[in-house]
């Protein structure tokens, strides 16, 4: 009925397909204490950085640039140089130009790149070689990490630039001089595209989650709304229909007291019996949203067999109504939602005609349920006066609007307004459920 026994229902029918016991699942797999140690210390190294990149950046740059300056001072660079006479005033500044610049390598990789081509191409032409140009692939790890795959390349020419230059000028050290750069590139490629898919497919797995959530949220949003709009369209047809029939019982006993005390007493019987069927039905929906579904009452909705005491307590209200029933019912009866639907529809429909027709002449109504193969058919109709006096719905009426919606619920229309014979008329038209 409500959203919570949809909940339980479908609580029930799931568990038809028994949960692997916890005995035959396999054991995920622990991660070791080392392990855990070096996740987490590198979290906090990310999470540090991302509050403070310009430490980092700082830190790093001091590093390397010290380092350089180390294989300077020390004169390591000659172990690996070709032409060991080179300056050493030269060298030391080739290595503060391929060192200092790391500091800028996140902000503008590509423009830190273009700065040590030139110093490359000094480095290879002198025959200096001094390890710290090796330092271009750490830019080059901040490029694949951070652009586009093109910008990668372009990379990649740059660096190769000076490098065919050395093995022209020095073609039997060219080994020396080319195969650690390429070495060292291609690493510093393939750890910046395996750091950028892992840290892409991280955000996608985030930015899922996130609109999982969000559309979590906005059903709940979207469900909770059409509770209430259900709800308050339950409220509105008892508590309306059945205060209408109590008023016109009230008026008819009020009229009926002085000349015959016995109807005023049948009037007021009748009042009762209604005010306490009301008062039934209300507590049965109120109580569906205060209890558990558990203890929740579960009475099942009117239907198009009720529709004879309907028609009955409207009668007792002081309004004539005829029942016409045409065609052959189908053998299958129509679903439950759509013979509260129909249901529903006379009943706001008689209650209209209670509370909106003129009091000319004494009011009579028809209701006509019509099968036709697969279609349900109600008409609605009375003899009360057919101008605008308030059966449309206005800004805050629910009547006709409630009953429009109903019958789209079901593919179905409705049509309200003045009939050929000076009265009022509804018409309902519902599709049948496939008999199969």
């Amino acid at each position: 009925m409500f959203r919570a026994h949809a909940l339980a229902k479908r609580r029930g029918t799931d568990t038809a397909t028994p949960l692997p016991d916890a005995r035959d699942r396999e054991p995920a797999p622990a991660s070791t204490p080392l392990t855990g140690h070096i996740q987490r210390l590198f979290q906090h190294i990310r999470a540090f950085d991302r509050r403070r990149p310009a430490v980092w950046n700082g830190t790093l740059t001091t590093f390397w640039v010290l380092f350089a300056v180390l294989d300077v001072s020390t004169g390591g660079w000659r172990t690996v140089a070709v032409d060991r006479q080179v300056p050493e005033a030269l060298v030391f500044a080739m290595s503060i130009a391929f060192s200092a610049p790391l500091l800028w390598r996140r902000s503008h990789p590509l423009l830190v790149l273009a700065f040590m081509a030139p110093f490359s191409l000094v480095n290879v032409w002198t025959g200096a070689v001094v390890q710290a140009s090796l330092l271009q692939e750490i830019v080059v790890f901040n490029i694949a990490v951070r652009l586009p795959m093109r910008t990668l390349a372009r990379s990649g020419a740059l660096l190769a630039t000076p490098l065919v230059i050395a093995s022209g000028r020095f073609p039997d050290d060219w080994g020396r001089l080319v195969l650690p750069h390429v070495w060292m590139f291609a690493i510093a490629a393939l750890a910046g595209i395996l750091v950028r898919t892992r840290k892409e497919y991280t955000e996608a797995l985030v930015d899922r989650a996130d609109r999982l959530e969000r559309e979590r949220d906005q059903q709940a949003r979207l469900a909770a709304a059409a509770e209430r709009t259900r709800i308050a369209r339950e409220m509105h047809d008892i508590i309306g229909h059945n205060l209408s029939v109590i008023t016109g019982l009230a008026d008819g006993g009020s009229y009926a007291a002085a000349r015959s005390p016995e109807r005023a007493a049948q009037a007021l019987d009748a009042i009762g019996t209604t005010s306490r069927q009301a008062l039934a039905e209300l507590r049965r929906l109120l109580g569906v949203l205060r209890d558990q579904p558990e203890t929740a009452d579960r009475t099942p909705q009117p239907t198009l067999d009720d529709i004879d005491a309907l028609l009955e307590g409207v009668r007792r209200a002081g309004l004539p109504v005829r029942l016409d029933v045409q065609g052959t019912p189908p053998a299958q009866p129509p679903s439950p939602g759509r013979q509260l639907t129909a249901y529903r529809v006379v009943q706001e429909s008689l209650t209209n005609t209670l509370k909106h027709a003129g009091a000319a002449h004494p009011l009579t109504a028809d209701v006509t349920l019509t099968y036709r193969p697969g279609t349900l058919e109600a008409l609605i109709t009375d003899n009360g006066t057919s101008r605008s006096d308030g059966r449309t719905s206005g800004p805050t009426g629910q009547g006709i609007t409630g009953m429009r919606a109903r019958a789209s619920l079901y593919d179905g229309t409705l049509e309200a307004g003045p009939s050929a014979e000076a009265g009022w008329q509804v018409r309902l038209r519902l599709p049948l459920e496939d008999s199969s």
